[in-house]
């Protein structure tokens, strides 16, 4: 197939890449670089497949309306992963219009290029913080996500519902996956996982909110593009048991899904530390901390309807995910620091 997948160059998006090449499939990769992290590290992931002969390689923003149409109309692919968007809780807090330019503005040319295109399936990166408010565990894509708790969490629910109006509209396909806390090698230096391996391995406190009370469902990086691969290769399709008296959230009678992909653990932050510490062979210097705000107490993924649609379900347990990523990091940055030494 001809993939187009947008943040190719980002932690999802770059391990994505690798596995649809693996395949052998051809993929137009478009990434705007930007800055909101490291971007030497968006370039380390990039050098992996850069040079593949099925690889071709954009730098582009969503924003863009014009050069992302003309993506779509010059590589005309069959299939399309959006996985770009202005990430990250606490950022969008101080920063709300990064996330509306890049995760509204931005997805609705993607949605554009797709219909123009006649793009066969389009899958696309929710999250688990559309749950918001809602206290109900495990979270369930049956349940209502009407109350956000922050800026990139409406973002992401919005882009659920831009989504289903042009599968209703237009036929569509498209199917919204909302990721739990994803993890692992190669991983973005915002994330609590790469900032508390920075610190502890540097002899620095480790900030940890809410006490270390509240607990994540942790979802390692190889199990979720397992998923995105099983999703992708399947269009999604209208219901035929949706009830309009009766709406589930979930499906529709246009051909539009949303699914939950996680590990079904919630895992309390303490213990997450102390996998961490065993990890790196030493131990964390914490400072406890109340809560931020826009974060949500606990997140718990319901994944019954994946697994029952797509015959698999997240594996790998946190102490296999955590020492993986030990690994890639140690290499990494002793790698990284050897070359700017030479």
């Amino acid at each position: 197939m001809k993939v187009l997948v947008t943040g190719a160059a980002g932690f999802i998006g770059s391990a994505l890449t690798l596995r649809l090449l693996e395949r052998g499939d051809t993929v137009i990769g478009i990434d705007n670089h930007n800055h909101y992290y490291d971007p030497n590290l968006k370039e380390a992931r990039l050098v992996r497949y850069l040079n593949h002969t099925n690889y071709i390689h954009q730098r582009i923003d969503l924003a863009d309306r014009s050069a992302i149409q003309e993506s779509f109309t010059n590589h005309k692919p069959q299939r399309v992963v959006s996985l770009a968007a202005q990430a990250g809780v606490r950022y969008s807090i101080d920063n709300p219009l990064a996330y509306i330019e890049s995760n509204i503005l931005g997805f609705a040319h993607v949605l554009e290029g797709c219909r123009s295109c006649n793009v066969e399936h389009l899958v696309y990166a929710s999250s688990s913080s559309v749950y918001g408010a809602n206290t109900t565990l495990p979270f369930s894509t049956q349940q209502n996500v009407d109350h956000p708790l922050s800026i990139y969490a409406a973002t992401k629910k919005s882009n659920e519902l831009m989504a289903h109006t042009y599968s209703h509209l237009y036929g569509l396909p498209t199917t919204g996956l909302r990721f739990f806390t994803v993890y692992g090698p190669w991983g973005r230096p915002d994330m609590a996982l790469f900032k508390f391996t920075k610190a502890i391995l540097a002899g620095e406190k480790i900030s940890v909110f809410n006490y270390g009370e509240h607990r994540r469902d942790f979802t390692y990086i190889d199990d979720v593009v397992e998923g995105l691969i099983r999703v992708l290769d399947q269009p999604a399709t209208p219901s035929l048991k949706w009830d309009g008296a009766n709406p589930d959230p979930g499906n529709s009678s246009a051909p539009w899904r949303i699914y939950n992909i996680g590990n079904s653990t919630s895992i309390k932050l303490t213990n997450y530390i102390a996998e961490l510490e065993k990890s790196l062979g030493r131990k964390a210097m914490m400072e406890m901390l109340p809560p931020q705000p826009g974060d949500m107490p606990n997140t718990f993924a319901d994944v019954n309807d994946f697994v029952k649609q797509f015959d698999y379900k997240p594996v790998t347990a946190v102490s296999v995910g955590i020492a993986n990523f030990v690994n890639w990091y140690q290499q990494y940055y002793n790698h990284f620091e050897e070359k700017i030494r030479n």
